[in-house]
């Protein structure tokens, strides 16, 4: 019962630090003066004339009121846990007390991750969030790894409740992909998913090779933020290359027959974007540009960031020496990060996107929680 003491101590230690509700760490009065704003603003019966600008507040009022609730239930949970092990205690209930023990435990885990949450304050963490896949060095057996990859973050999204869009999608020669792009959204889908950057190893056993030797396969995934218009990106038309050209793998028969796919190239920095899922060149175009403005930001976001140059590092490569986590499935089974060195046996799972365990302890690192408080 202490340990659980102590952590709702903390959250709300970390509840009432000095910061707003926008940036830094969650802070709790301004908070509640946030809700209720947000509340009068959504009975307004002007409200959903701008349709847009409506979403979006009621985006983040959501977000906040998560965030909110989070913390009255560790609060009321642990009051009732506190009671009735009084009482138990009191009546000298053995089987009472290691239900309170259990429930406690329960609370803790949820307090680790709300704690999280709560630190996910970051500029663009409650964005959307565009994820893009390239297979690295080694051939095949890559552009298979990268499409595995792009089922296990799928598997992922679906299993929280986030919608996923494929915007582009480039295939492998034989088998797999050697690109793909794909938009994931939800509550904090980019704060979630932006220490997933990063080049990704795979240890197996080659089912394309007729002598089954052991190889190894690397791609990298990239994460950055859907940006809204709230938010001032001044890209120069002439610092743009467009290029039009037709889209590879499904789609029907016009996107394969038109030069409908867009790639977009910001010369200055060599970020290149591109977009092949609708039929019209226009719409493909409209999202490539929102998808360059997103690229854009995203840079300027880890510029600011003194951890950045970390995650920089690791992206220097598609190959050996790069790689933030590996996934072995020969000679045995064993998913490690690199960075934290959380790993699991269950390759399996993992691959089915069980990758919480993971991105909490990469988050813990960034923003500086210690691993105890995720485990």
């Amino acid at each position: 019962m202490i340990s659980c003491v102590r952590i709702s101590k903390r959250w709300r230690a970390i509840s009432n630090s000095p910061s707003d509700c926008s940036g830094g760490v969650f802070d709790w009065e301004p908070a509640l003066r946030r809700l209720d704003e947000y509340n009068a603003r959504v009975e307004d019966p002007s409200f959903w004339n701008d349709a847009e600008a409506a979403q979006t507040l009621m985006r983040e009022r959501t977000q906040l009121a998560g965030q909110v609730e989070a913390v009255q239930r560790l609060e009321r949970e642990l009051s009732d846990a506190i009671e009735f092990a009084e009482m138990a205690q009191a009546e000298g209930d053995e089987s009472s007390l290691d239900d309170v023990a259990a429930q406690l435990a329960a609370l803790k885990a949820f307090s680790a991750k709300a704690e999280l949450e709560a630190l996910l304050s970051g500029e663009a963490d409650g964005a959307d969030a565009y994820m893009e896949i390239n297979a690295g060095a080694g051939g095949t057996e890559s552009t298979d790894w990268a499409n595995m990859l792009l089922r296990m973050y799928t598997r992922w999204a679906n299993a929280h409740d986030m919608g996923v869009e494929f915007i582009e999608e480039t295939d492998g020669e034989q088998v797999g992909i050697k690109s793909a792009t794909i938009k994931i959204s939800g509550t904090n889908a980019y704060g979630w998913l932006k220490t997933e950057a990063g080049v990704h190893r795979l240890v197996r056993i080659s089912p394309f090779d007729a002598a089954a030797k052991r190889h190894t396969s690397f791609a990298s995934i990239w994460v950055y933020p859907v940006v809204d218009d709230r938010i001032e990106i001044d890209i120069n038309p002439a610092d743009v290359r467009t290029d039009t050209y037709r889209a590879s793998g499904s789609g029907g028969q016009h996107v394969n027959k038109t030069d409908s796919a867009v790639r977009l190239t910001h010369i200055p920095t060599g970020i290149v974007v591109a977009c092949q899922t609708q039929r019209s060149q226009h719409q493909n175009r409209d999202t490539a540009w929102k998808m360059l403005r997103a690229r854009l930001y995203e840079a300027e976001l880890r510029r600011r960031e003194v951890a950045a140059q970390a995650v920089e590092d690791n992206k220097t490569d598609i190959g050996w020496g790069h790689q933030i986590r590996s996934y072995v499935l020969q000679p045995y089974q064993m998913v490690k990060d690199l960075r934290t060195s959380v790993e699991t046996s269950d390759t399996a799972g993992v691959l089915d996107g069980d990758l919480d365990a993971f991105m909490a302890a990469s988050l813990a690192q960034r923003v500086g929680v210690t691993r105890d408080a995720v485990a």
